[in-house]
């Protein structure tokens, strides 16, 4: 895990005095959040609503990757699969099966748990790049598995999914109306993320990305540790992709492609690699530029490398990990 480890260990900012007294958020976090729940409440009254549900989708698959790589050190290149999978899954589940949209998430999201689980039981067992190739591996797997299942529809997807009416009673028809929903189920994820990285589970996580022998001398079950961690991301990163086909009707092979993954990480590095707003940070700059720079076709991918390699060079803690840095605090 030497690799993963040093990529970390060179992104996080340094440890500042931390007071985590108001809902277990420090006073700069509190603020942070107060600026997000604000952006959250007037951006659909500002922009189009499904660029907004589009954005918190990703900020959610974000979080989840950035709680693997960020608080255990494990670089996972397949992490599309789960987003993808669960993608499919609840826009199957919606069509064919009838379910309403918020038993479609849920089986997504517990479809990319259990994917997760058993990449998961075989990735852990290797260290570093190992298991960074091997996450690639079994991710590629399932992206062919899903060119060749039928309930997938092949190279055109699943089509016409559904939005269905929430717990059966309220019509999800209006972009709206989903985009609180879709802003709900973010929140939820964000808050459980955070909540996760703030117990005594997630400092055992912490302790395992620092120094893993010593949290192992210490009588910690390392491994039982990590593939919970590799669980409750591939979940999250689920019910980010089951709530992603429910707002524009399709699943499709983009999203478990490996390319995804490459998304994922790029934001997560980008906003700032184990901070708690930082994928959310990065999530909104790699959509904003994929949404409004579109019309220059292939050149939005350079710009996007571009923009990495600036944000690698200038700001090595990511956006958000540079401005925590600035102000002597952790956000």
């Amino acid at each position: 895990m030497a690799d993963s480890t040093a990529i970390t260990a060179n992104s996080i900012p340094a440890p500042a005095a931390e007071d985590h007294g108001i809902w277990g958020f420090s006073r700069a976090q509190f603020g942070a959040l107060g600026v997000m729940l604000a952006v959250l409440a007037i951006g659909p009254f500002l922009l189009y609503p499904v660029f907004l549900m589009k954005l918190l989708c990703f900020a959610l698959f974000a979080c989840a990757f950035n709680l693997l790589i960020g608080y255990v050190g494990l670089l996972s290149f397949g992490h599309a699969a789960y987003f993808g999978m669960g993608g499919y899954l609840a826009g199957h589940a919606a069509k064919v099966w009838g379910l309403t949209p918020e038993l479609a998430i849920i089986t997504g999201g517990a479809t990319a748990a259990l994917l997760g689980a058993v990449a998961g039981w075989v990735a852990i067992r290797r260290q570093g790049i190992y298991f960074a190739m091997i996450t690639l591996a079994l991710a590629q797997m399932i992206y062919f598995l899903c060119v060749q299942l039928p309930f997938t529809g092949g190279e055109d997807g699943i089509q016409a999914i559904p939005r269905g009416s929430l717990f059966g009673v309220v019509p999800l028809d209006r972009d709206l109306t989903l985009y609180w929903v879709v802003a709900g189920i973010f929140l939820l994820g964000f808050l459980m993320i955070h909540r996760i990285i703030h117990s005594p589970y997630g400092m055992v996580l912490k302790s395992i990305r620092e120094n893993e022998p010593r949290a192992i001398s210490l009588g910690y079950r390392t491994d039982d540790y990590k593939l919970l961690a590799f669980i409750l991301s591939a979940g999250l990163a689920g019910v980010a992709g089951a709530t992603k086909s429910i707002v524009f009707g399709i699943a499709t092979l983009t999203d478990v492609h490996w390319s995804m993954s490459g998304e994922v990480v790029l934001m997560t590095l980008v906003g700032g690699l184990g901070t708690v707003f930082g994928p959310v940070v990065g999530a909104a700059v790699i959509v904003t530029m994929q949404n409004y720079l579109a019309e220059l076709g292939a050149w939005v991918t350079v710009i996007q490398g571009v923009i990495f390699v600036i944000c690698v060079l200038a700001f090595r803690r990511g956006i958000v990990g540079e401005i925590g840095n600035w102000l002597k605090v952790k956000l």
